[in-house]
């Protein structure tokens, strides 16, 4: 029985081909809209999360400024120096503590120019902690040691023959700042574009070539003994440095943030824009429900007759109601599969569009099953809600009233 209630809907729909395609509009438009939306916000929380996937979660970031980021993002008087190093590093429960320098500058190989970010190594036993944590590798040639002068480590990215035109090997010669280095080790590719686009040198050679005081750092790496404490060392290092830096509470030029905190904002930051593609499309959504009810509406007056001999030789009310609203439910059905259909379409070619002209991994687009059956269910769920009331008024008919009514 059902499936003979589906056979005459469909039947239904392919005599009014223009009307059933015009009606599905809406619904495509708002459904192509969510999946195509949130299919590249989804993406791009997926390759931000694995950008930060190779910090572990025994790590916390003390960074200067109120908002922690790549050098340059904010204006800072007071910087973080060695003694915030040494206080840090006796915080029951830390491991080890580093401090590191970060500055924006120009590296020229094979005649051109690129500018990246440098990055200072420590030494000792907290360079040994720095590889750990940031769990750098070479692909090619070795790090750096202790007592290296002039020489440097670059990452993969930054390596590859695509930046000058020529690749960067071991043993090949460089210049930072105008000034000529050694390249002794490529980093190991990792996925992430600060890490594969950086550059390494030990402390005393990045302070000199970029004319740096001997005591500063941009920021702390803070290595804890138990990930269980983690919020604990992070609240302990928050009011010392209030302290050594005589701020008050809410106050703080600082900010001290694990690797999990900066995800979770990020996917804070993601879900909200996403919240807001749902508000848009579902305007739509609305305008394509309401096509559905008026076409539903205009079908029950076209066919007033054809229920009518329906009732008379026996039909009960709940059989035409039953007829209509599957009909409406397939015009949202069939308008959410086009959606999709185009949403995945779309999402795709503009993330590979967008990868080809700025060259970054970041823009991509991931459909999960539940972002997909979502929307097949709120399309569906949006015909049978539109379609409610025009197959109560069908089922309603007076037998007789509608076989003597005339289009």
């Amino acid at each position: 029985m059902i499936k003979d209630y589906f056979l005459i809907a469909i039947t239904s729909l392919k005599n009014r081909k223009l009307r059933s395609w015009l009606t599905m509009i809406g619904i495509v438009i708002g459904i192509a809209t969510v999946v195509s939306l949130i299919g590249l916000g989804e993406g791009l929380r997926y390759a931000i999360n694995s950008q930060f996937g190779f910090l572990g979660g025994d790590l916390v970031s003390v960074n200067v400024g109120s908002t922690a980021g790549m050098p340059g993002t904010t204006t800072v008087e007071e910087p973080l120096t060695k003694s915030n190093v040494d206080q840090i590093k006796r915080i029951q429960g830390v491991r080890m503590a580093a401090g590191r320098v970060l500055d924006d500058g120009k590296i020229e190989f094979n005649d051109k120019t690129d500018f990246t970010v440098f990055t200072s190594m420590p030494n000792g036993d907290s360079r040994q902690g720095i590889e750990e944590v940031i769990n750098y590798e070479a692909a090619r040639g070795r790090l750096l040691k202790d007592g290296d002068k002039y020489l440097t480590v670059v990452g993969s990215s930054l390596a590859d023959e695509d930046t000058f035109g020529k690749e960067i090997v071991p043993g090949s010669k460089v210049k930072i700042e105008d000034k000529d280095f050694k390249v002794v080790g490529i980093l190991k590719k990792k996925g992430n574009f600060m890490l594969d686009s950086s550059v390494l040198m030990n402390e005393d050679v990045h302070r000199e070539i970029f004319d740096l005081p001997s005591d500063e750092y941009d920021m702390i790496g803070v290595r804890v003994k138990e990930e269980s404490n983690i919020d604990r060392i992070k609240e302990d290092i928050e009011k010392l440095l209030r302290k050594k830096r005589d701020v008050k509470e809410g106050e703080e030029d600082f900010t001290v943030e694990t690797a999990q905190n900066v995800v979770e904002n990020l996917n804070n930051i993601l879900l909200s824009v996403n919240i807001f593609v749902w508000v848009i499309a579902g305007i739509s959504l609305v305008v394509g429900g309401i096509g559905i009810m008026n076409t539903m509406y205009t079908s029950v007056l076209e066919r007033t007759k054809e229920v009518g001999i329906m009732k008379s030789i026996g039909a009960r009310n709940s059989t035409i109601f039953t007829l209509f609203f599957i009909e409406s439910g397939l015009l949202g059905t069939i308008g959410g599969i086009i959606g999709i259909l185009l949403g995945v379409f779309f999402a795709a070619s503009l993330a590979t569009i967008g990868r080809a002209a700025l060259g970054s991994d970041l823009i991509s687009a991931h459909f999960s099953l539940m972002l997909i059956f979502g929307a097949l269910l709120f399309s569906f769920s949006l015909g049978v809600i539109f379609g409610v009331t025009p197959a109560y008024k069908a089922s309603k008919l007076n037998p007789v009233d509608a076989l003597r009514f005339v289009k």
